[in-house]
């Protein structure tokens, strides 16, 4: 079973058991973890004190750092495994002897990963959504189980005198592992960070010390194109005079937060191009592409099977990104309309619109809870409906929008069960109805689960 956290809280308050001594931040406890909660952390119980155990698998033995403690639970992090589940798996992807933070469910076997994956979203359906009048459909697997990831961001950092790039050490926003070869990227990825982190160090530059607010080097951004071989790296620095970088793309950091957004240059090739279902897509730097190619097109297939296009029908795909649906639905439509918030992502859907001949697709760039209202009044109300909008899902008044549009068929693409949930709540309580929800694994070797969920009118 997987569990929703406060599901579990709610279940033990008010139990003599809640009120077991609660263990201060920074006490080990040595816990047995005999289920999954929604984010992939294990549960486990000291005398009946609930703790979430990152790092953690179903009939592990572990000792874990406690870091915050509660009344009803606390959270945790896996500092050693004392003895592995009987299902528990080798790691696979390790950087410095620890595991990929990118692949917190390496020790799953594939087929758990599926069945778990499979019931977090029938359960957040059923317990956060109170729906259970739908079909929940087999899972569909990813194509790969690794090297699957076209797009990994690094962190620049260092070890003694040594320049390191690759990822956060797990519960440290400062500390950095060294990654030679993660399994989660390309042969291609991983040669081209290698021979930028290589370049770094030979010119002496420093990495950027958030503590101390200081330095110069602080994200690598590399994004491959699985279809093309094409490789495409993005260097993020404070601003500073250096040697010019082997990076396609150079972005300078203001300021003392982290992140990618920066004004950027071109010193290489400004656009990556993917071909997905026989299209090919132009995707600027700040755009969103699916991080798993191959199973992408299984889930816009999926996407396209619940639409039920004939070629008469009109669409509207809000936060259409860089048109890949849009497209994909455009042969089997009569017309289809495209909304997204980001000028930089209509460009390229217009690029990709003319690059693929396709002339039944206008796209229009406006955020969903402003445009709807005008795209109903320009092009009138559509038969059918697709969002996919980012992990928080839909607002109440995008919802109040998608409402107003009357189509007959609703399809939404969610990487989020827990915030698909409430919102297809709220689409039976206006007079839809789910028909279908049907899991796809994107995201192998982590808890992360995408689905296609089908509404319809009456």
């Amino acid at each position: 079973m997987y569990w929703p956290m406060e599901a579990i809280t709610r279940r033990l308050a008010g139990s003599p058991r809640t009120r077991a001594e609660r263990p201060a931040p920074g006490a080990e406890l040595e816990l047995e973890v005999d289920a999954l909660a929604f984010g992939g952390r294990g549960i486990a119980r000291a005398n009946g004190y609930v703790v979430f155990v990152a790092g953690a698998l179903p009939g592990d033995r572990v000792r874990a750092r406690i870091s915050k403690a509660k009344r009803n639970h606390a959270e945790a992090a896996a500092v050693e495994l004392l003895r592995p589940s009987a299902d528990r798996l080798p790691d696979t992807c390790t950087h410095e002897g620890e595991p990929c933070p990118g692949a917190s469910w390496q020790g799953l076997p594939y087929e758990l990963q599926l069945e778990h994956k499979h019931a977090q979203v029938g359960d957040a359906l059923r317990r956060i959504g109170r729906l259970d009048d739908f079909e929940l459909e087999p899972i569909e697997p990813s194509v790969e189980r690794w090297r699957y990831r076209n797009k990994l961001e690094y962190s620049f950092g260092e070890n003694g005198d040594r320049l390191v790039l690759g990822f956060h050490r797990r519960g440290s926003w400062h500390e950095v592992v060294d990654v030679e070869d993660c399994h989660l990227a390309s042969a291609a990825s991983n040669a081209a960070r290698n021979e930028i982190r290589g370049w770094a160090a030979s010119e002496g530059i420093p990495a950027f010390d958030p503590r101390e607010r200081e330095g110069v080097l602080r994200n690598l951004v590399v994004r491959d194109s699985q279809r093309t071989g094409r490789v495409q790296t993005r260097l993020c620095t404070s601003a500073a005079e250096f040697s010019r970088p082997p990076v396609d793309l150079h972005t300078v950091i203001e300021g003392p937060g982290s992140g990618t957004d920066g004004p950027t240059g071109a010193l290489g090739e400004e656009y990556l191009v993917e071909e997905l279902g026989g299209l090919r897509f132009r995707v600027s730097p700040g755009a969103f592409l699916q991080t798993n190619t191959a199973t992408a097109e299984r889930l816009y297939g999926v996407a396209a099977a619940y639409a039920g296009l004939s070629g008469r029908e009109r669409v509207f795909d809000l936060y259409c990104g860089i048109g890949t649906i849009a497209l994909s639905l455009a042969r089997e439509a009569g017309e289809v309309w495209g909304l997204e918030s980001v000028p930089e992502a209509i460009a390229d859907a217009e690029h990709n619109a003319r690059q693929n001949e396709i002339a039944n697709v206008s796209f229009v760039a406006a955020e969903a809870r402003l445009g709807v209202r005008p795209l109903l009044e320009r092009a009138g109300n559509p038969d059918v409906v697709v969002v996919d909008p980012p992990r928080a899902g839909l607002s109440k008044k995008v919802v109040r929008r998608l409402l107003e549009c009357e189509a007959s068929r609703v399809v939404y693409v969610s990487c989020n069960p827990t915030t698909l949930a409430p919102n297809a709540a709220q689409l039976t309580e206006s007079g839809y109805a789910l028909r279908r929800v049907r899991p796809v694994d994107m995201f192998p070797q982590t808890p992360h689960v995408e689905c296609v969920a089908l509404f319809e009118r009456g």
